[in-house]
């Protein structure tokens, strides 16, 4: 009986010791498979992530529809649906779930404001904001405005 319980105490104690080693290298694994640096899709990117760097694509393409439907209608489009099929604007991109993004879209006949939130505020998500003037603002720590710095 004794023989018994010293192997069961001998493979308890390895199971232990093991896990023990396994869960100190966890953090240096993870540590060593951390996001990948951010490279530039374009000179002079300023996007800091791939989220962001989406992001700025979508805007990008609803501000030159925006000037594109405003161009032929004399009017800015009240919705992003009024917009599909303006420039390279898609059905699809009606959609304000934008992957770590959020849409905000406010359109009236004379202008329009568009804002992208992203669902977590970090150095990697900076949230972003832009209206008819087609200039792109941009903030680190809490939404973005028309007082935010302009995006380079």
């Amino acid at each position: 009986m004794r023989i018994k319980s010293l192997r069961f105490l001998v493979t308890v104690a390895s199971l232990v010791l093991a896990s023990l080693t396994l869960s100190s290298a966890i953090p240096t694994i993870s540590a060593q498979t951390a996001a990948p640096e951010y490279k530039p899709k374009f000179a002079g990117d300023p996007a800091r992530s791939d989220s962001e760097a989406a992001a700025l694509g979508y805007m990008r393409v609803v501000l030159r529809a925006q000037r594109q439907f405003n161009k032929q209608y004399g009017h800015f489009a009240t919705s992003l649906t009024e917009l599909v099929h303006s420039g390279s604007f898609t059905k699809r991109m009606v959609n304000p779930d934008r992957g770590d993004y959020t849409v905000g879209f406010k359109g009236k006949k004379d202008s329009f404001i568009l804002v992208m939130t992203p669902k977590q505020l970090d150095a990697q998500h900076r949230s972003f904001y832009a209206e008819d003037d087609g200039k792109i603002h941009a903030e680190e720590e809490k939404p973005a405005g028309p007082d935010s710095p302009v995006v380079k």
